[in-house]
């Protein structure tokens, strides 16, 4: 199923295409704004200007154009606080309904905040614990406090940034007394439901909307974020957020269309957005904010969704928000999922039959686990390069959830689950902090053996064990088939991961007759005890499989 979801603001008209998907979760596969600032000089009851109103309703015919060529089932739209408060608001709606057939309901306040909290714990992995939500709107400001199943308090407030600087910023730069009025004004606003928040408790806050990711950007301005386009779950210490606000105040107008990474369009709009940001995460006292790109739109497709599940046949399979982002991703790439599930299983069993060697905890286990479900996704492009193209789709998945630097690491582990290794010289590598790099190398490596495990993709190995013995560690593989292709495969594979542990590792297939065999040899710590009188297969055996995959290329008809 598809929706159009259509945020009428006052200061931008935003709309996204989503394509409902497992669980009732969605992905967004169109998205469009335009800053036409509807409400700017039409707020506190006064009427919308014709040519904020004309402005919108091109952008409107526009959007619906765009969601039927996208071949949506159903448009849902809302109009907020600029709609909401002008004289002539029930004009405009008329005339939007006549020009696109869009039929914007009018939501209140409290209502636009509860949309937002739904969408903003949907896209940050906000976990368990209460969360506060800050919407800074051109025309108001929501603030939540509440957790991923339901929300405790709810508030709107008339402090948003077209509102606030039309009022208050009468010089450039804002002078002291300027500042000084508009502080005032926010503290009398919010602080008792800031105060509320406060005594109540809560584990992070969010802070959604354009000017605040705009905020975002400055502050992070001087870091690497990985080459992404998005700054989406990124963190910013209340310390910083301060430092950014003073910035704002001292530059004037053609100094700050110089900072990098202030959009150029809120410019005039900023210094506002600042004062009244920062001054509400003073009063929470909250040490930081996680930024999210999600917002009112997004809001309304988890409430149309939760609303119209009898419309949706697909069950929720996966509840995990980060576990179903890597399946429905998987699933958007049409992956091999029989072969995905096997590598992923086999990865793990290494993993766990070598953690007193390598020592790494379960957030590097997750991370290999979700590179293994997603290192052939690349094949939806091309088998030809497809680790490198399965590290763009991991990237620019749209995963759910992930912080940058962890989806970052998720898709280097599967970019270098086939010929290239972790290297300095790498730069998007170098942009990782030097324990994800560690873990990069290692995953990778484990990911680089527990692929050549399924070689055939005819998934004949049940499980693996590893057992020292002397020098070495031997890799045994328990199939119920003939395994010749993939022993010989994973022989060419261990040398990375025997490198990082430390141990040469040989590998030997024994076959269904022999697989429940015992022997008292002792194990790598964490490895199933298992072995006894083997039949091995040799070095005849392994010429004969590499015979079956010249050069190195799956068996035809496979994807490697």
């Amino acid at each position: 199923m598809r929706l159009a979801a259509v945020d009428i603001g006052t200061n931008s008209i935003h709309m996204i295409v989503v394509e409902v998907g497992p669980g009732h979760s969605f992905t967004i596969v169109d998205r469009e704004k335009a800053m036409v600032r509807l409400g700017a000089g039409g707020l506190d009851g006064r009427a919308l200007a014709p040519a904020a109103m004309s402005a919108a309703i091109e952008t409107l015919v526009r959007f619906r154009q765009l969601a039927d060529s996208r071949r949506v089932d159903e448009v849902i739209a809302a109009a907020t606080s600029a709609v909401r408060e002008a004289q002539n608001g029930g004009e405009f709606l008329r005339t939007v309904a006549e020009r696109t057939g869009i039929r914007p309901r009018v939501i209140a306040g409290t209502e636009e905040a509860r949309l937002v909290h739904m969408a903003a714990v949907y896209g940050v992995n906000a976990g368990s614990g209460m969360t506060v939500v800050v919407d800074l709107g051109g025309g108001s400001v929501e603030m939540t406090l509440g957790t991923q199943a339901e929300i405790r308090f709810a508030a709107s407030f008339p402090l948003g940034v077209i509102r606030l600087a039309e009022r208050f910023v009468t010089t450039d730069p804002l002078s002291s007394r300027d500042e000084r009025r508009l502080v005032k004004h926010v503290r009398s606003v919010v602080g008792a439901f800031a105060d509320r928040v406060r005594m109540a408790g809560f584990d992070r806050v969010i802070a959604t909307s354009g000017t605040s990711l705009s905020l975002g950007e400055v502050a992070l301005s001087g870091r690497k974020l990985f080459d992404s386009d998005t700054i989406h779950h990124s963190r910013i210490s209340s310390r910083e957020l301060h430092r950014v606000r003073k910035q704002m105040v001292a530059l004037d107008m053609q100094r700050r269309l110089r900072l990098p990474g202030l959009d150029a369009r809120r410019a005039d709009l900023i210094v506002a957005g600042a004062v009244i940001l920062d001054t509400i995460v003073q009063r929470l006292g909250a040490e930081e904010i996680i930024l999210c790109d999600l917002g009112l739109r997004e809001g309304l497709v988890l409430d149309y969704v939760a609303r119209n599940h009898k419309k949706i046949t697909r069950a929720d399979r996966y509840p995990d928000i980060r576990r179903r982002s890597v399946i429905e991703l998987g699933e958007r790439c049409r992956w091999y999922v029989e072969h995905a599930d096997q590598v992923a299983k086999l990865a793990l069993s290494l993993f766990d039959q070598t953690r007193s060697m390598h020592e790494a905890g379960e957030h590097a286990r997750e991370w290999l686990e979700y590179a293994a479900l997603l290192h052939d996704i690349g094949g939806h492009i091309a088998y030809l390069g497809h680790h490198k193209h399965s590290y763009y789709l991991i990237r620019n998945g749209g995963l759910r959830g992930f912080e940058p630097e962890e989806i970052e690491a998720i898709a280097l582990i599967a970019r270098y689950h086939r010929r290239g290794r972790p290297k300095k010289s790498h730069s998007a590598l170098a942009s990782l902090q030097q324990p994800a790099r560690r873990t990069v190398r290692l995953a990778s490596a484990i990911l680089r053996v527990a692929e050549s495990l399924d070689r055939s993709h005819a998934q004949v190995i049940d499980r693996v064990e590893l057992r020292p013995r002397g020098e070495h560690v031997e890799l045994r593989l328990y199939a119920h088939g003939a395994a010749e292709l993939e022993r010989w495969s994973a022989q060419r594979q261990v040398r990375p991961l025997a490198r990082l542990l430390g141990r040469d590792i040989r590998v030997e297939a024994l076959d269904k007759s022999h697989a429940g065999d015992t022997d008292d040899t002792a194990s790598v710590p964490g490895a199933p005890v298992g072995g006894g009188r083997d039949r091995r297969i040799g070095q005849d055996d392994a010429a004969r499989a590499a015979g079956q995959v010249a050069g190195g290329r799956p068996p035809a008809g496979r994807r490697h």
